[in-house]
């Protein structure tokens, strides 16, 4: 397995060919929450981390040793990662012009001015494992009285909304409740929206619920009474809202990735702290290695709850790949093709494209949600260069036009709850 850099970390190269130039290295999202910020900067590195006040070394060792453990993967009878893509008469799972009430236009691309939409035709079928078609009654019934909670970063909300498309059918559905309000996401003085959202299904009591969280880690201002101030960026603490409401939960999405870059942080004001202080140590301040901790951290203090809350299902879901060629979001980077698996349709390698991810949950009961390479054979079905308004702007290489690839990740989910 050849290994590169791209993505904002070390990728494992998929087994797939392709004649198109290999997408720009730089990290970008476009729709960031905090405060929308449009940056690129340096690349994310692969290093392994370990506890907080490890000494230095503790990266290098860390690395050896998933270097030297077998994917987690393999450990288990069925690995949802590994197989290929096949054309389905059935899908898409629901309509791209119907799911107003719960699918962002800017993602609706059946909304814009896209002719081709054979992306949506397409459906994941792993190699060993059994894929129940999907069934929004049958999920609902399986999920009474549960809530699921995905906490991310705007990938995260994709998968989200295609939860809600999913789960509804993608029909207006007046009867299911905003629950938002019990989990104090409401939108604040100011703000463009809430930091998330939840709602109930009534006839079943199942609640799905979304939570803005791009970097996994806990993110406190400085200065309340300043809305200039710096924010502490904890890196060995979750979220607040996550230690918050994690004993209501029966499901947990875990996403992050896209917003490691030095741009974003700047932007924010995000400051870098472990141990309740800002971090010195200019070896874990290296955005790769910062990631690297937080996801591992986050990873164990999720596996440690668990003893505690013995109903919890919780998923760490690996990095959604973006397909910006010849230039990046902001240097004339594009994903112009409209034919779908033109770079191949099977994904064959036992092992994870996202190694950081891969390592953080070895070792521990929070499972891989492993979508990484099986969304890299599909530069297809970005929302490229369309938009709601018809007007010329930048490529999103980024994130997914829905129906699409993220419905996929969901089936993933709901076969491995």
């Amino acid at each position: 397995m050849k290994m590169t850099g791209i993505f904002g970390f070390v990728e494992v190269t998929p087994n797939v060919s392709s004649s198109a130039k290999k997408p720009s290295k730089n990290v970008e999202e476009s729709d960031s929450h905090f405060s929308r910020i449009e940056e690129t900067t340096e690349e994310v590195g692969n290093s392994g981390v370990g506890p907080v006040g490890s000494p230095p070394e503790f990266f290098s060792e860390m690395q050896k040793s998933e270097e030297n453990t077998p994917s987690s993967s393999t450990n288990k009878v069925c690995n949802f990662a590994k197989g290929r893509w096949v054309e389905d008469s059935q899908r898409p799972l629901y309509s791209g012009f119907d799911c107003k009430q719960w699918l962002s236009e800017m993602w609706a691309c059946r909304l814009t001015q896209r002719t081709d939409f054979s992306y949506e035709r397409y459906r994941w079928q792993p190699e060993s494992c059994k894929m129940p078609k999907f069934e929004r009654s049958s999920f609902l019934r399986r999920m009474q009285d549960k809530t699921i909670a995905f906490i991310g970063d705007s990938l995260g909300r994709q998968q989200f909304q295609s939860m809600m498309c999913m789960a509804t059918s993608g029909l207006y559905s007046p009867e299911v409740q905003n629950v938002g309000k019990e989990y104090g996401l409401v939108k604040a003085r100011g703000a463009i929206r809430p930091d998330g959202w939840a709602y109930r299904f009534p006839e079943t009591n199942t609640t799905i619920l979304y939570y803005w969280s791009a970097s996994l880690s806990d993110l406190v201002p400085l200065n309340a009474s300043d809305r200039a101030t710096d924010v502490a960026m904890h890196l060995d603490r979750p979220p607040a809202f996550l230690r918050k409401y994690l004993h209501g939960f029966d499901v947990l999405v875990l996403n992050t990735g896209h917003h490691w870059n030095r741009g974003k942080l700047n932007a924010n004001r995000w400051v870098m702290y472990a141990d309740g202080k800002p971090i010195e140590d200019t070896k874990l301040a290296e955005i790769g290695n910062a990631k690297n901790f937080t996801v591992h951290s986050i990873a164990r203090w999720v596996d440690s709850q668990l003893p505690s809350h013995p109903n919890l299902k919780a998923f760490f879901r690996t990095i959604s790949p973006r397909h910006f060629f010849n230039g990046d979001w902001n240097t004339g980077g594009s994903c112009d093709n409209t034919s779908p698996l033109s770079g191949g349709s099977e994904v064959v390698q036992d092992r994870s494209n996202d190694p950081v991810v891969e390592g953080a949950v070895k070792g521990t009961k929070v499972k891989i949600l492993d979508i990484t390479a099986l969304s890299e054979l599909r530069d297809e079905g970005h929302i490229s260069r369309y938009s709601i308004r018809g007007t010329p702007g930048i490529n999103d290489c980024l994130h997914w036009c829905l129906p699409g690839i993220p419905d996929t990740w969901n089936e993933l989910l709901i076969a491995q709850i």
